[in-house]
């Protein structure tokens, strides 16, 4: 196939998936000067972007609405308006299911809608987060039924995404894109066209090549998270406070990358990735018991935030079973509204399922909804709570969960009565913590 329509200025744009990966991708190619059709299965979402409301904290309302208003992107419900674009990017969900085995319905439902509105010429970049091989053993076999040949009719790659969510010095328009196609002509459109949005390229031999290189990404980050998480346990009985620890280690100017503990890992890569990988390794007689560690003393630490709970509600004579709890923040991570796999979900069923009475407060998420599983069978939907001085001394014990820089921590620990700080966010209130319990602080009285 030529590869000259990737490189021209008027070819039109498709992105199925207008989420986190999905809606900057769009914009971007829009603001680039591409005709972008966005397409979401949710109402909501298409309805809101067509008023030129974003409902993502990295794009801009504003954007939304000059690029809708001078017709450069719409968004619509329609598969039918795949007919005709050069190019399809499927940004869909890859979620994992309750035994933590891919499920790749959203994929598969996707490629089932462009089947029939495929059209020759046409590029397919699959950028959804998936297992080394899924874009030629599902993507593939399901397109090709329309008669159509991959290299020949048509043209697909794989290009993960690489959104950090909250990011300011790095989005979808400067982040490296690595791309590998079905074929070096795949490759080349694919990452011609991805180059308009501004983004340098790295290309790679194969999809497969492209679908392992995210989650090596991830699966390093979840293990080092890991190694810090089982450190900072190890500091609580060695009377160490790993903040201290780490903060020296990394005046190392080499050789060192900090991470920090937590309660837990959230997110739809860090949580999911690993899983991927280990259930596709089976297929191949291969045990990935480093990756399956490293999710196992991530998947714990929440049972560990417990311990602390009840190591300061003992400090105020508070049992368990009745307690005030105010968790602050149940986002993923800090300063983002997306709460997917959030670890503030496992903390609050788990103090549910003690009999505590629980709350939260976080200024980026409105409602979190815990429960329907076998750690608090019945399903709850919050509304965060405002916080004040009122709301604090109410509570018997607050978890900080996710460290919002907009929250006012002197706030906190001046009115709470007992505090557990999971992410050192009260580190410089400059007061007396001695009210404060510290996830990795080993040196509390």
């Amino acid at each position: 196939m030529t590869q000259s329509a990737s490189a021209k200025s008027d070819q039109v744009v498709g992105v199925i998936g207008l989420g986190y990966v999905g809606l900057p991708l769009a914009i971007a190619f829009a603001r680039a000067g591409r005709k972008t059709i966005g397409i979401d299965i949710d109402p909501r979402k298409v309805a809101s972007l067509s008023a030129g409301q974003s409902y993502i904290l990295d794009v801009e309302s504003s954007d939304v609405a000059a690029l809708t208003g001078n017709g450069l992107f719409s968004a619509t419900l329609d598969y039918d308006a795949l007919r005709g674009v050069d190019a399809i990017f499927i940004c869909v969900p890859t979620p994992y299911d309750a035994m933590r085995a891919p499920d790749l319905s959203y994929i598969r439902d996707t490629a089932e809608g462009i089947l029939p509105r495929l059209g020759k010429g046409q590029l397919i970049v699959l950028q959804s987060t998936t297992y080394p091989g899924t874009t030629e053993e599902i993507v593939l076999p399901i397109l090709e039924r329309s008669g159509l040949k991959a290299g020949v009719d048509f043209d697909l790659a794989f290009s993960p995404e690489r959104i950090d969510p909250g990011r300011r010095d790095f989005d979808v328009r400067n982040t490296p894109k690595v791309v590998g196609g079905l074929t070096p002509g795949a490759t080349e459109r694919a990452s011609i066209l991805l180059s308009a949005i501004g983004a340098p390229i790295h290309p790679v031999s194969s999809p497969r090549a492209a679908e392992m290189t995210k989650l090596l990404e991830n699966i390093f980050r979840s293990v080092n998270i890991a190694m810090v998480n089982e450190l900072a346990r190890l500091c609580e009985r060695m009377n160490i406070d790993i903040w201290e620890v780490i903060n020296a280690a990394k005046t190392k100017p080499y050789g060192f990358m900090a991470f920090t503990p937590s309660a837990g890992v959230g997110g739809h890569c860090i949580g999911v990735d690993p899983y991927y990988l280990s259930w596709k390794a089976r297929e191949y007689d291969f045990y990935t018991r480093f990756i399956e560690l490293a999710a196992e003393v991530n998947q714990s630490m929440p049972f560990h935030v417990i311990g602390l709970v009840e190591e300061a509600l003992s400090r105020v004579s508070v049992p368990m079973l009745g307690a005030k709890i105010l968790i602050l923040g149940v986002a993923f991570k800090r300063d983002v509204d997306d709460a997917r796999n959030s670890p503030a979900e496992r903390v609050m069923e788990l103090l549910m399922k003690r009999g505590a009475l629980v709350s939260f407060h976080d200024p980026y998420v409105s409602r979190f909804t815990v429960g329907g599983d076998v750690f608090h069978r019945e399903v709850k939907s919050l509304l965060s709570a405002p916080l004040s001085a009122e709301a604090l001394r109410e509570a018997h014990c607050v978890v900080i969960v996710t460290g919002h820089k907009t929250v006012d921590y002197r706030l906190v620990v001046a009115n709470a009565r007992a505090v557990v700080d999971c992410c050192n966010a009260t580190e410089f209130v400059g007061m007396d913590r001695s009210k404060v319990v510290r996830l990795g602080d080993g040196t509390r009285a």
